[in-house]
C-alpha cells in the first residue's frame, strides 16, 4: 500500500472509478436494505438475491432494492474533490470509466442529478458484478489499454478484489469507515486532489 506519486502515475493511461461511496455519496444504508429484504448480514445483497429460486420472491426483492437505489440517486452528492477531478481528467482526454454494482436505472438517475462527465459506464446489467473482474477487463479492452496501465479507484473490498483479479492496480478511497482495507490496496488516497498526478 502506497501513495500515488507523480513517478508512479506515469504508469497509468486510464482510470476507472466505483460510483457510490467513491465518486458520490448516495447515503445507501445496506443494513436497512438487508433488513427490508430480510437478507442475512454476512452475504452481499446481489449474491443472496441470485440464490432466490422463487420468481415472485426475487421480483419483490428487486423492487425493494430498486426503491432504495433510486432514492439514493435522487439525494446523491459529490464526494469532496471528485467533480473537479473528473472535469480535469475529461478536459485532458484521460480515458475514464465507471464500474458499479448499481442498476442501470439508478446510475442514469445519478448521472442526471450530478451531470457526471463519464461516457463509459458499466452496471450490474452489463457484466458480472464485482468482485468479478469482468467489468474491468471489458473497460480495458474498450480503451485498448493493457490492464496494468489502468487504475481502479473504489471504497470497498469488492473494488479492490476485482482490480486484483483483473491484474489492475487497485486504489482505495480511504474514509473513516474503510481504513481497515488499506493493506488490501496497492494505492491509497484520502482526497481526490491526490489523483491530479494523473494529469502530468
Amino acid at each position: 500500500m502506497q501513495k500515488l506519486t507523480e513517478a508512479l502515475a506515469r504508469t497509468f493511461r486510464g482510470v476507472a472509478f466505483d460510483l457510490d461511496g467513491t465518486l458520490v455519496n448516495s447515503g445507501l444504508d445496506f443494513t436497512a436494505i438487508r433488513r427490508d429484504l430480510g437478507f442475512p448480514a454476512t452475504v452481499g445483497v446481489l449474491e443472496h438475491m441470485a440464490t432466490l429460486t422463487d420468481e415472485h420472491q426475487r421480483a419483490k426483492a428487486q423492487e425493494v432494492l430498486h426503491r432504495h437505489e433510486m432514492a439514493g440517486a435522487d439525494r446523491a452528492t459529490w464526494m469532496p474533490g471528485a467533480e473537479s477531478l473528473l472535469k480535469a481528467l475529461n478536459d485532458a482526454g484521460v480515458p475514464m470509466a465507471i464500474l458499479t454494482r448499481n442498476s442501470r436505472a439508478a446510475v442514469r438517475a445519478t448521472c442526471k442529478t450530478l451531470d457526471i462527465p463519464v461516457g463509459r459506464i458499466l452496471t450490474r446489467e452489463d457484466c458480472a458484478p464485482k468482485p468479478s473482474p469482468e467489468g474491468l477487463l471489458r473497460i480495458a479492452r474498450h480503451f485498448d489499454l493493457p490492464v496494468e496501465r489502468m487504475l481502479y479507484v473504489g471504497d470497498f473490498i469488492d473494488d479492490l478484489t476485482a482490480a486484483r483479479r483483473a491484474g489492475m492496480a487497485g486504489c482505495l478511497y480511504r474514509t473513516e469507515r474503510n481504513r481497515r482495507l488499506a493493506p488490501e490496496a496497492r494505492f491509497v488516497i484520502d482526497h481526490f486532489k491526490e489523483l491530479r498526478v494523473l494529469l502530468k
